[in-house]
């Protein structure tokens, strides 16, 4: 069992910036991605970002890009994820989760195998 400790969340005016942590048990690099997602009440959950570990190789929702920025400290086995320029509509429960399988599509949930309890952000004025 993996179990992932998300951290970061809060509460943020829009426009403002939050940085969430995943902490991992064990060497992040020994998963083949660590992942970020995010789902709003009433919505599915969607993929936000994730890296992938062979190559450092970095993925993005289309619709997040240039905003929010996935990066990892090895030595601390975490993984972070800097939302700037937060919108109300970026308000949702964060995961993250892990892959111990090359995932094809990386922001795919069903490529995740462990996922942590995730941590609130709530975006509002």
């Amino acid at each position: 069992q993996v179990q992932l400790v998300e951290s970061g969340g809060g509460l943020v005016q829009p426009g403002g910036s939050l940085r969430l942590s995943c902490a991992a048990p064990g060497r992040i690099l020994d998963y083949h991605a660590i992942g970020w997602f995010r789902q709003a009440p009433g919505k599915e959950r969607e993929g936000v970002s994730c890296v992938i570990s062979a190559d450092g190789s970095t993925h993005y929702a289309d619709s997040l890009k240039g905003r929010f920025t996935i990066s990892r400290d090895n030595a601390k086995n975490t993984v972070y994820l800097q939302m700037n320029s937060l919108k109300p509509e970026d308000t949702g429960l964060y995961y993250c989760a892990v892959a111990v399988q090359p995932p094809y599509w990386p922001l795919r949930s069903y490529e995740y195998e462990y996922w942590g309890q995730g941590t609130q952000v709530t975006v509002s004025s």
